[in-house]
């Protein structure tokens, strides 16, 4: 049953349209969509994946996703910022990720961005979380998702700014929606009340 452009799956949970195609869908919607994230790891995957899913499913991404991690040393960027010419190759040759070279350059090129922050004693947290919006609108249809905000806006041009790639303005929208800057499950959604006290909860990095 449809309302609002939620949907009531087989378990009777009601859950945002985009999710209810595939179970490992479900289970990303459910456990870490839109929940905060503050983990330096967890936020360098999350920035790096957003980046590969440009022009492609996010799903498509979420199946591949242990493959990524197998192929960028877990998303330690330390580890990823030491990548050369012959694990380019290697990446290129990995039928298990997305073989986009302009992509996996970027990683490597973020990895080392992410890297100078962690050496001069900033973290990546704290440079995300920075264009965290003065409040989330609820969303009460799939109509009200925005693509970009001005704090998307902001955050691509600051990292842009500071040699990050492939984090445009709608990529950066796509991380602030899955690291819990924003809660876009719609208000309908049985998960939406939950995601909002994990976030109220949450003690903003500075």
């Amino acid at each position: 049953m449809k309302h609002s452009n939620v949907i009531r799956c087989d378990d009777g949970v009601k859950r945002c349209w985009w999710c209810v195609s595939d179970p490992q869908y479900i289970d990303y919607h459910d456990q870490e969509w839109g929940r905060p994230v503050t983990d330096e790891i967890r936020l360098f995957e999350k920035l790096c994946l957003e980046g590969f899913q440009s022009g492609l499913s996010w799903l498509t991404i979420l199946k591949k996703r242990e493959n990524f991690r197998k192929a960028f040393a877990g998303f330690d960027f330390e580890k990823v910022s030491r990548y050369g010419d012959k694990d380019v190759t290697r990446l290129m040759a990995d039928a298990g990720i997305v073989r986009n070279r302009a992509k996996i350059e970027a990683t490597i090129n973020n990895a080392q961005r992410a890297s100078e922050l962690a050496n001069s004693g900033r973290s990546l947290a704290g440079q995300l979380w920075q264009f965290r919006p003065a409040r989330s609108p609820v969303l009460r249809s799939r109509d009200q998702v925005q693509a970009t905000t001005p704090e998307s806006i902001a955050m691509s041009k600051t990292l842009r700014k500071q040699g990050w790639k492939f984090i445009g303005p709608t990529t950066c929208y796509a991380l602030m929606q899955a690291m819990g800057m924003v809660n876009d499950h719609l208000r309908t959604c049985d998960h939406w009340q939950q995601v909002e006290q994990e976030r109220k909860a949450f003690e903003q990095p500075s």
